[in-house]
């Protein structure tokens, strides 16, 4: 989600060299080494699966944190609202394809989670210029979950548990699937706005 922050006066003065771009950044950096983690041996090592959960949630707090420092602040940026939806959608997309390359979670999921954010990132990229649609609470809270979910089914946890993370996924599934209907929905009303204009 772009940080939806934009102070008035525009984003030109602020610098992009800023402690909330940095954390972007970092997060994208963050991807690679998270994959490394969860590759090692089998996939399936207790040690290196909690490192790979660590490094997630590492990523996944840097997330909340460097937009509400981009707001708080006035940091935004051109640069960090493409930046910040491109290294959520990495984030997740790998662990999604990772988890499933290892038969932890089924491909249907990952296919479409992943088909629903490229979908939306396209849609995004379509109705830019005619305006931006803010993130909604729908949207936070269909990331929250993914991450949730997927942060449940990262960390070696006992089979008792495996209820509760499909649960978790199952309800991530439908809010990725309604919220992207429902941007698609904001879209489309955007261009007829702009073209009845």
């Amino acid at each position: 989600m772009p940080h939806g922050n934009a102070a008035p006066g525009g984003t030109d003065d602020v610098p992009l060299l800023n402690i909330a771009n940095i954390l972007t950044v970092l997060r994208i950096a963050l991807v690679p080494v998270f994959l490394a983690a969860l590759f090692v041996g089998d996939g399936h090592d207790t040690t290196w699966r909690l490192t790979a959960t660590a490094v997630f949630a590492v990523a996944a707090i840097t997330d909340r944190i460097d937009g509400q420092v981009a707001r708080k602040y006035g940091l935004v940026t051109d640069f960090g609202k493409m930046a910040d939806p491109i290294a959520d959608k990495a984030l997740i997309g790998a662990a999604l394809v990772g988890l499933s390359m290892l038969g932890d979670l089924s491909w249907w999921v990952t296919v479409v989670i992943g088909v629903r954010e490229i979908g939306i990132t396209a849609v995004r990229f379509a109705v830019i210029r005619h305006g931006v649609i803010p993130a909604g609470r729908g949207g936070k809270v269909k990331t929250l979950v993914q991450t949730f979910a997927i942060g449940v089914y990262l960390c070696p946890l006992p089979s008792a548990v495996d209820p509760v993370a499909m649960a978790l996924m199952a309800l991530a599934v439908l809010l990725t699937v309604y919220t992207g209907i429902d941007y698609v929905v904001q879209a489309v009303r955007l261009r007829r706005g702009v073209s009845a204009s």
